[in-house]
């Protein structure tokens, strides 16, 4: 697996996999990797001649600077997962100069209201900056497809919608969420939570299951009660938001439609850090 630390050694190794005519599969992250992330890259390896990965804390897209800090970093874990998985064929980990050239800021973007919704209200400007440091990794790495997790389904959306609007040739995959044994998805964040509370949050899980039943039986308030309800019940969580919402709009329903598909979305702040989960309804 190569190692590629600059902006320049990634363009050159670019261009002799192009003129190669490789098939080219990528997925970002931000470091702090696991098995879902690992879930991208098996994708990734299916599909295409040439897997690479990225490494970079993207500061543009956190609004809060405690949690850029506390932002889980391990580079030398992270490659050498990277190479144990025999995955990928070449990480790129640029400097902040590599991405942000003049100055450390995003672009602004119209994502026909995707942004507004969910994490938009609580996070103004944080999806600005997923496209910006999304956008311009793409123009430099040049897939042909790139691999994104379900679990930020919001962020999917929104790099689907960035990718049609700026007419940029590359498939958008989404990976379906993967999750520990006891069903809580597979985060960054949880490497900051003690073991007992990562078996403990596996309640997030459990709820999205019940939301599932009761879909379609009861209604979109009262599942909303319920949920609270469990959560007013768990020591050392705080229910941030729950809500049912339309997947192809984002926009939160009160009321099911027969020719949508919905799905829940939920975030909980388990002793500090926050967790977000979400699952489609059927």
């Amino acid at each position: 697996m190569e190692v590629l630390k600059s902006k320049k050694v990634l363009q050159d190794f670019i261009e002799r996999q192009k003129e190669m005519g490789k098939k080219i599969g990528f997925a970002p992250t931000m470091g702090a990797l696991h098995d879902g992330h690992l879930s991208l890259y098996k994708a990734a390896r299916e599909e295409n001649d040439l897997v690479i990965s990225s490494i970079f804390v993207n500061p543009t897209q956190f609004n809060n600077r405690e949690d850029l800090e506390k932002y889980p970093r391990d580079i030398n874990r992270d490659i050498s997962i990277l190479e144990k998985s025999g995955l990928v064929d070449a990480v790129y980990i640029p400097e902040v100069t590599d991405i942000y050239p003049e100055k450390t800021e995003s672009q602004h973007y119209d994502f026909d209201g995707l942004e507004n919704e969910m994490e938009g209200k609580s996070r103004p400007g944080h999806f600005d900056g997923v496209g910006t440091v999304v956008e311009e990794l793409f123009s430099q790495v040049k897939p042909d497809n790139a691999y994104f997790g379900e679990k930020d389904f919001q962020q999917l959306a929104i790099i689907k919608k960035m990718v049609e609007k700026k007419k940029l040739l590359i498939n958008i995959k989404g990976v379906p969420i993967y999750r520990a044994e006891n069903g809580l998805a597979l985060s960054s964040r949880n490497q900051r939570l003690h073991e007992d509370r990562r078996v403990a949050s596996a309640v997030i899980y459990e709820t999205l299951k019940k939301v599932n039943d009761w879909f379609r039986v009861i209604t979109v308030s009262e599942i909303k009660s319920r949920v609270q309800d469990i959560f007013d019940q768990q020591r050392g969580m705080q229910l941030e938001y729950f809500l049912i919402a339309d997947e192809e709009t984002l926009k939160e329903t009160d009321f099911f439609y027969k020719d949508r598909k919905f799905r829940a979305f939920i975030v909980v702040v388990v002793d500090g850090v926050r967790l977000i989960d979400n699952m489609p309804l059927d």
